[in-house]
């Protein structure tokens, strides 16, 4: 029986933080929020995350709970004419969800602001030469470089397909990989694939076994963790590219 590999990573701010993101993502106005989409692609996130044997915080299903009663509050019907001039209007059973939203936002606005102020500050006073990023204090995302929530829409994707296709055999055969020799093996691909400019996300899945993904996956966490490769999406949609952090310094 295979043990589950959980981890925690800063990425995840919670269910409002990855929210948040799927509003940027697909240009919802966060005024008019359509529950009926925003609630199916946040369902997607947490089957893949649940999928990936990811721990999912108790949080992010409660989040879930409350988009699936919201969805059902909106499907009810409305009230016939004559009721509608006795009963006052009724709330939006959205209302309390975006205003929640909207206060998370302004919240990470500020804190974003504030970090960026102390960033410049740190560089006010003078110090003997070093590499900064040594430290962690070169910590944002550059322009076009992908989040932890971008990585499990690409693993979501993966796994969709995975199911879709029959496999060709039915053999059964146990192939345990570590996570560390995974991740040796990662950099050997990118190494040699492409003269070292970085591989396709889904290049690295080429085996679609459930193990060998769940490793392939935590492994390419881990290597971002201790900042070995970066993952990059130029654009809303495109595919991911793993590229090794020399290579692209």
């Amino acid at each position: 029986m295979t043990e589950s590999y959980h981890v925690k990573l800063e990425g995840f701010e919670g269910p409002l933080d990855l929210l948040l993101h799927l509003i940027n993502r697909y240009e919802i106005d966060i005024y008019d929020i359509p529950v009926s989409t925003i609630t199916e692609q946040y369902m997607n996130y947490v089957h893949a995350m649940q999928e990936l044997e990811l721990n999912v915080a108790s949080e992010y299903l409660v989040m879930a709970a409350t988009l699936l009663a919201i969805k059902s509050q909106m499907l009810l019907p409305s009230l016939p004419g004559n009721e509608v001039d006795v009963v006052e209007e009724e709330e939006d059973p959205r209302d309390d969800l975006i205003n929640r939203l909207i206060e998370y936002k302004r919240y990470k606005e500020a804190a974003e602001e504030f970090k960026k102020k102390e960033l410049e500050a740190n560089r006010i006073y003078t110090r003997p030469q070093m590499d900064l990023t040594l430290f962690g204090e070169e910590q944002e995302l550059m322009e076009g470089e992908a989040s932890i929530y971008d990585m499990i829409a690409a693993m979501g994707h993966l796994l969709k397909r995975s199911r879709d296709v029959k496999p060709a055999d039915t053999t059964i055969k146990r192939d345990e990989v570590s996570i560390r020799t995974r991740m040796d093996d990662i950099l050997q691909q990118i190494d040699q694939s492409n003269k070292g400019h970085g591989l396709h996300f889904s290049q690295l899945f080429v085996e679609r076994s459930k193990p060998h993904t769940v490793v392939t996956f935590i492994a390419i966490l881990e290597l971002m963790k201790s900042k070995e490769v970066r993952c990059v999406q130029q654009n809303h949609f495109d595919e991911l590219i793993v590229y090794k952090m020399e290579e692209t310094s």
